[in-house]
């Protein structure tokens, strides 16, 4: 038995050394240097933030870091864009709150394996893609609202500090901003946490630090399965909090893999994301952590530092969970003043300060969506501004196109009326009104070269139209269907008719098929 396990174990090792290859087989020494002192900088940045999400959500800090450390590693080693740092975000912890206040914990760790397993089946079905419906404005009003939002979130350590700390804060900041232009060596956050750091041992500065929010101390997690009856009443409880994080997290992370594209220059994959996302947080709520995504301020923070592979995810990932078990005293003594100022930075640095002046020059209805979905990102969450902004933007694509255009001509004795523009369910009013039965011709055509039948309504239209035609003794063809509109006429109704053969259509031929 004991020669059996220590086969399948060593099989196992095998195994993770295996993927660890594969993961590193792309690097070269400048990438390793560059992954893992990016990675060292956000694991600690990650702290505070973890905390504030973890109490947010009524939890334990100990649930977020381990959320931190699982979800974190597997998103890192297998998600859909490297360099994507994810973890216990904000956007998610607000939807659990009265799951976890009203149940307990448990409830919690079984939401989230559900959530998880709801965002897998998405990445393996290929749902992922519809990310790409969400227009620009609403991706830039995500990114500035929540640029405001993590400035804003600083503020209250501030509460009841002295002078000192504003000092410490801005001599971060001014770190982060000049060190870049003398070395990039060491990343400008690692260099910020380790000269404040050391200022405020030096001269025995007292001032806020990690552990003046919570005690970090833990042991590495453990497979839990929730202790929770496996029942359908279970399910109706947990069912609405899994759908929503599981919605709110996938929407998060794919827009902040849109954002890590844009500063990359490089495609990342949404399903493979969503898939790694699904895994992680299963697995988190087997662990006893809770579920979470992709965290676009840590993310810009390891970009900036010179993360761009998976290992600054994985170093990060790793090295909270070893804080956690082995070095909690020493991480408790960092300064809150120098996280707060990397947090401003990167505030700054997710800013789309573009998007300022692009208000000058893109339409009103566009500069409207960033502005909303910016302010509906700052006073609700993310969720509901990046909803609110796709509806805004399809009304207002819907207002924009609908009305069709029309001339009329005489071929004979027979009256065209020629269209353009697409015919759905926000022209089709203007489409109707277009005609004058009562005073045209016995014989109508209709012609859709420059129209597209877009959906139901709009074959309702033609319907209708060509039912008002056969009532007043009238005969209406239609001219120029694409394939695609005439196979929505044959099963449209018992009035649509149109011409097969039509005029004046050419089709290239291959010259082969005529021997």
């Amino acid at each position: 038995m004991s020669f059996n396990y220590g086969i399948i174990r060593a099989l196992k090792i095998y195994k993770g050394l295996y993927l660890f290859s594969k993961i590193l087989q792309n690097y070269n020494a400048k990438n390793t240097k560059n992954d893992i002192l990016a990675g060292i900088v956000v694991s600690v940045a990650l702290i505070p933030e973890v905390i504030a999400f973890s109490f947010v959500a009524g939890v334990s800090p100990i649930v977020g870091l381990y959320t931190a450390f699982i979800l974190g590693l597997i998103a890192a080693a297998f998600g859909g864009k490297p360099g994507m740092i994810s973890g216990a975000a904000g956007s998610v912890a607000v939807v659990v709150v009265a799951l976890v206040q009203k149940y307990g914990v448990e409830y919690l760790y079984l939401a989230a394996i559900l959530a998880g397993i709801i965002q897998l089946l998405i990445g393996i079905l290929g749902f992922a893609k519809f990310i790409r419906l969400v227009p620009m404005p609403v991706v830039y009003g995500f990114v500035n609202g929540l640029a405001i939002v993590i400035a804003y979130s600083q503020f209250q350590f501030f509460k009841g500090e002295s002078y000192i700390i504003y000092i410490l804060v801005a001599l971060t900041m001014a770190i982060m901003y000049f060190l870049p232009k003398f070395t990039k060596a060491i990343p400008a956050g690692l260099g910020a946490i380790i000269v404040i750091t050391a200022i405020v041992w030096g001269f025995h500065l007292h001032t806020k630090t990690i552990g003046d929010l919570a005690h970090i101390k833990g042991a590495f997690p453990t497979f839990h399965l929730p202790d929770v009856p496996l029942n359908l009443e279970t399910l109706k409880i947990i069912l609405p909090y899994s759908i929503v994080m599981a919605l709110v997290g996938l929407i998060e992370s794919l827009l902040t893999l849109e954002v890590l594209e844009e500063m990359s220059g490089e495609r990342g994959n949404g399903n493979k994301e969503a898939k790694a996302l699904g895994a992680g947080n299963a697995l988190s709520g087997m662990f006893g952590g809770m579920a979470g995504c992709a965290m676009i301020g840590q993310t810009i923070i390891n970009h900036t530092s010179g993360g761009r592979g998976r290992l600054s995810g994985i170093t990060a990932a790793v090295l909270i969970i070893l804080f956690v078990v082995f070095f909690s005293k020493y991480i408790e003594k960092i300064p809150l003043a120098v996280l707060i100022g990397i947090m401003f930075m990167v505030s700054i640095a997710t800013f789309e300060w573009a998007s300022l002046d692009k208000l000058k020059r893109i339409p009103k209805e566009d500069a409207f969506v960033l502005i909303v979905t910016t302010l509906i990102t700052i006073f609700t969450d993310l969720a509901v501004a990046v909803i609110s902004g796709v509806i805004i933007s399809a009304l207002v694509f819907a207002w924009k196109h609908a009305k069709v255009y029309f001339k009329t001509k005489m071929e004979g004795d027979k009256k065209i009326y020629e269209f353009e523009g697409p015919l759905f369910f926000g022209s089709t009013r203007s489409f109707l009104e277009s005609f004058d039965v009562k005073n045209d011709p016995k014989e109508v055509v209709m012609d859709f070269k420059n129209v597209r039948v877009m959906d139901a309504s709009g074959v309702e239209a033609i319907d209708k139209i060509t039912k008002r035609y056969l009532e007043a003794g009238k005969k209406l063809t239609i001219r120029h269907l694409s394939n695609e509109c005439k196979k929505l006429l044959e099963v449209a109704g018992p009035y649509c008719t149109y011409e097969e053969d039509d005029p004046n259509y050419k089709v290239a031929i291959d010259p082969e098929k005529l021997k």
